[in-house]
């Protein structure tokens, strides 16, 4: 009889995509769900044929120069890949898949959420609110900034990137937008191609970050760049901490250069930076862009759907090496 592969969660993912796993694999899973050390992905890949790591988990060149032969596929639970060194793998020969498309509604969702949180002023009215200091009234009290109608730039116009721009198109917002090539027409629905950031970023009243995190978009959000946007813009990120130079923000949020920012990602993940609690104006969340129970079911089993063809000796879908 044919052994089943063995496959590692360091983390635990959604108990129907565990049970889906167990069904065909033999399964060793984290139970403690803590982040994958480096030691412990060197140890277990002489005993599993295939992990399913999170962003947690990090396969630096020093981590994959240390693999046991036997393990074959890296199968995502993620879209982000930028805590793999692709490279590196791949010269070991090591396949590795991502989970694209499952998480662009969930992931556009938090985004909207931010958006409209830091406009109007949501963390300091729910403070008012909660610490019982809602005392008075005027038409001068809370005004916060619009968003129907008002002017969104998009950073990455993506699979997450065009989700948020079909919401945001139900608030009336017009839609502008920097990517690496230009949508096709009809994918654009109307939406305002800039060819480079300077075009884009003196435009519009609210930046959403939607752009992977690689060597040339680190810090992409930077003093020059924040210099460039509109006074008061709104800054939203909910692709990756690296994207935003931090202390560039926070002196941009001092100034009043930026009115206010909704944050899902920071440079230190977990626990963000505590300079951001400072300003009531900045809505912050612990990277919970896909934390939906439907989204995280989509994002195990489209891993699984990688492994499954991988081992059935065909082409994952989502093969990124």
């Amino acid at each position: 009889m044919t052994s089943r592969p063995v496959i590692w969660f360091p983390r635990k993912l959604s108990e129907a995509t565990l049970a889906r796993a167990r069904s065909t694999y033999d399964v060793i899973v984290n139970e403690a769900d803590t982040p994958g050390t480096a030691e412990a992905i060197i140890a277990m890949s002489a005993q599993v044929d295939a992990m399913v790591p999170c962003h947690s988990e990090h396969f630096s060149a020093d981590v994959v120069a240390a693999l046991d032969p036997r393990l074959k596929i890296v199968a995502n639970h993620s879209v982000g890949v930028d805590h793999c060194d692709l490279p590196a793998l791949k010269a070991r020969g090591i396949t590795v898949t991502n989970t694209p498309d499952v998480l662009s509604d969930a992931t556009a969702e938090i985004a909207m959420l931010l958006m409209l949180g830091a406009a109007r002023r949501a963390v300091e009215g729910d403070a008012l609110v909660r610490d019982g200091k809602w005392s008075d009234w005027s038409p001068a009290f809370m005004v916060g900034k619009q968003v129907s109608g008002a002017r969104l730039g998009i950073i990455g116009m993506g699979r997450v990137g065009r989700a948020f721009a079909e919401k945001a198109r139900g608030f009336g917002m017009d839609i502008h937008y920097h990517n690496r090539t230009r949508l096709v027409e009809a994918d654009e629905h109307g939406a305002t191609y800039h060819p480079t950031l300077e075009t884009l970023l003196p435009e519009v009243d609210f930046i959403s970050l939607h752009c992977p995190a690689t060597p040339e978009t680190t810090d992409l959000i930077n003093t020059t760049t924040l210099a460039k946007m509109r006074d008061g813009a709104v800054l939203v990120n909910t692709a990756r901490g690296a994207l935003v130079d931090e202390d560039a923000l926070i002196a941009a949020l001092s100034s009043g250069k930026i009115s206010a920012a909704g944050l899902d990602c920071f440079k230190v993940e977990p626990g963000g930076n505590p300079q951001f609690a400072q300003f009531p104006q900045v809505m912050m969340l612990p990277h919970i862009g896909s934390a939906t129970r439907a989204t995280r079911d989509a994002m195990g089993f489209r891993a699984l759907d990688n492994l499954d063809a991988f081992f059935a000796g065909k082409d994952p879908r989502d093969r990124l090496v």
